[in-house]
């Protein structure tokens, strides 16, 4: 399988991302490449070998969750640059026409 110069567009619009044309020939070149690496992996037979979901013995402690009193919002509020109705303003990052 392939990947076009178009499809790399495709995903780089969806990303939000945008790079100059030489780059997108760059992209596409470095995704087949990718790819193909992909499709040989999948031919290899892995019959009789174990499934590994985790190479590490490693197990999560985790603490006991535990409410604790917040920091004062007063005090933390006054550190942010913008805010309305009590709330930290950002800009949008979605817009009606791109949807």
């Amino acid at each position: 399988m392939s990947i076009s110069e178009e499809q790399v567009k495709h995903v780089a619009n969806l990303s939000k991302l945008k790079f100059p044309e030489k780059e997108i020939y760059e992209f596409t070149k470095t995704f087949g490449k990718i790819i193909n690496f992909v499709e040989q992996l999948e031919e290899v037979d892995t019959t009789g070998v174990a499934f590994t979901s985790n190479i590490v013995d490693s197990i999560n402690v985790l603490r006991e969750d535990v409410a604790e009193p917040s920091e004062n919002r007063n005090e933390l509020m006054k550190n942010v640059p913008e805010k309305e109705n009590g709330l930290i303003k950002v800009p949008a990052i979605l817009s009606d026409e791109e949807a």
